[in-house]
């Protein structure tokens, strides 16, 4: 429970001080990943993002929905690299007077993977733990055993026994609810579990590159965004996008690995350990072609893997960057995970360290005169 404390600002000691420890990036997403912050409610995550880039950056401002932005360098062109802090959650629609609870969700959730898990509920005294109730399987009809519990029949148990207990624990209408996963490393194996790594790891690989580029030579204005309410609309992209005004802009995602058994390869085709992967097609992008070889001849001379990916059914901060300033060359890269949109995400350091090599590399070439190419249409 004292980790939630601490990244709600509720402990003595809070996320101002620096992350220790031997390995600097584990520590990151592990603090990352466990901070609570579903869209509309991202602070604890924010306070780690401006506590980790402020020293990094030339400037720092935020837009009007609190998404940050952080700019190294004061000529050249204008490359965002963005990564959005919100997870899915939910929030406490009702209250009912034995104390019971139900959720609006907030995100892309499955119905599957709602019933029977453990949750925190963000309320005005402190973390509140929850799980979400299931019918049990000896009152269950045969016939329905089979079927996914519909999202409007599952609520929230807080252990309470009325409505005014559940007020005294500080719980009420509209507070925001999270998954209680703890992150974890697997075993020796170099995976690691946990929560929200859609988009944490994104914002740790932004932190990444921002660390290694705050020092070195660059030939362009770094615009690092970490932006708000992605799993609702890409909101904080749109409004993040009219401040920072890109010329070029990268998304870096939490991506979709469709390496564990069930899977089809016409859904995904990135898997675990295989290097960072690229988006040819999203349902709410397409990126720019002449990025996609810039970005490939990259990895190529880097000796990065890089992976092409194309998936229906997802959305990213990409749709709003392309469309900004006029219309922006744009990509999308990931970093895979299996099982997103859930409690409990799988990802690799490899594909992580991978990631952050292959931005840096795109980021020192990406001069005046590449940006020009990239944004070169006229026929020849």
């Amino acid at each position: 429970m004292r980790r939630w404390l601490l990244a709600l600002g509720l402990g003595a000691t809070l996320v101002a001080a620096p992350v220790f420890g031997q390995d600097r990036a584990v520590a990151l997403l592990r603090e990352l990943s466990n901070a609570p912050g579903p869209p509309g409610f991202e602070e604890a995550v924010r306070k780690i993002m401006v506590r980790e880039m402020r020293p990094l950056a030339d400037s720092l401002r935020y837009d009007g929905l609190g998404s940050v932005i952080a700019t190294q360098g004061a000529s050249g062109p204008r490359v965002v690299i963005d990564a959005h802090m919100d997870e899915l959650g939910g929030m406490v629609r009702r209250v009912t007077p034995d104390g019971f609870m139900s959720m609006q969700m907030l995100g892309g959730w499955l119905d599957q993977a709602l019933p029977g898990q453990r949750w925190i509920i963000i309320g005005s005294k402190g973390p509140v733990r929850a799980v979400t109730g299931i019918r049990d399987v000896h009152v269950v009809p045969p016939q329905d055993r089979a079927k996914p519990f519909a999202r409007d029949t599952i609520f929230l148990d807080a252990g309470a026994k009325s409505a005014a207990e559940l007020a005294a624990l500080g719980v009420r209408v509209g507070d925001p609810v999270v998954p209680d996963s703890e992150f974890a490393e697997m075993n020796g194996t170099g995976a690691y579990v946990g929560k929200a790594f859609d988009d944490r790891v994104g914002c740790a690989v932004l932190l990444a590159a921002m660390q290694r580029t705050a020092h070195g030579h660059h030939p362009n204005q770094l615009v690092y965004v970490a932006t708000v309410q992605e799993e609702v609309g890409l909101r904080g992209a749109q409004t993040a996008a009219a401040i920072a005004k890109p010329d070029i802009a990268i998304a870096i995602e939490g991506g979709v690995a469709g390496d564990a058994p069930g899977s089809r390869p016409e859904e995904t085709q990135a898997r675990l350990g295989g290097g960072p992967g690229i988006f040819l097609f999203d349902t709410s992008a397409l990126p720019n072609r002449r990025l996609v070889a810039f970005v490939q001849e990259t990895a190529r001379q880097k000796g990065i893997p890089l992976q092409a990916d194309l998936v229906q059914g997802y959305g990213d901060d990409s749709a709003e960057l392309q469309r900004a300033n006029g219309g922006a060359p744009t990509v999308n890269l990931v970093v895979p995970v299996r099982y997103t949109h859930v409690h409990n995400g799988v990802m690799t350091r490899a594909d992580f360290d991978r990631t952050v090599d292959l931005v840096v590399a795109l980021l020192e070439r990406l001069d005046a005169a590449e940006v020009g190419r990239l944004r070169d249409f006229e026929p020849h």
